[in-house]
């Protein structure tokens, strides 16, 4: 099954979920025998999902690039990790143009905006690759208008509520 129109969908704002809403559209687009390519940005904790998608189906390829450390330790992002967010990206950008994957998706690609590690201009080039028949979904806080603009699909999760405020850690197989 090929797609015959595809779509630029983006998920964004400050409420938990954006990942999983991501990850359940490469599982539902999985189940119904499209090829997804998801690639996670900034992300390099161990979280449920790695441990499973790969394993979930043959036609969900996850890629992990870059991590989140200089966010905690206040620090700017070093030179070898925007190099390695750019491989990821490029690697997306190949897959996304490959003819083999229907669904391309750029986990926490928003916020490696915000933090620099990519230029807004870079992923409006990325998007403006696009063929017509691959769905494009962008995740992550922060997402900066120019691209809201392209997209065809935005849901922003707002946080109403969260036991964060509460002092309560994120816990393995709920937020992690």
């Amino acid at each position: 099954m090929k797609l015959e129109q595809g779509y630029i969908q983006i998920y964004t704002g400050n409420g938990k979920g954006k990942t999983t809403a991501a990850i359940g559209q490469a599982v539902r687009a999985a189940g119904s025998g499209l090829n997804v390519y998801f690639v996670q940005f900034m992300k390099n904790y161990p979280y449920g999902e790695v441990e499973l998608l790969p394993n979930l189906s043959a036609q969900i390829t996850l890629k992990r690039y870059g991590t989140d450390d200089f966010v905690f330790k206040k620090e700017a992002p070093s030179e070898d990790l925007c190099s390695q967010m750019e491989i990821g990206l490029k690697e997306a950008e190949k897959a996304m143009l490959s003819s083999v994957y229907d669904l391309i998706i750029l986990d926490e690609v928003l916020v490696s905006i915000y933090f620099k590690l990519f230029s807004i201009k870079r992923v409006l080039q990325f998007l403006k690759k696009k063929p017509k028949n691959v769905e494009i979904i962008l995740t992550g806080r922060y997402c900066p208008k120019a691209i809201l603009d392209q997209a065809d699909l935005v849901t922003k999760m707002d946080e109403v509520k969260h036991y964060y405020q509460k002092g309560v850690r994120a816990r393995r197989g709920i937020e992690s």
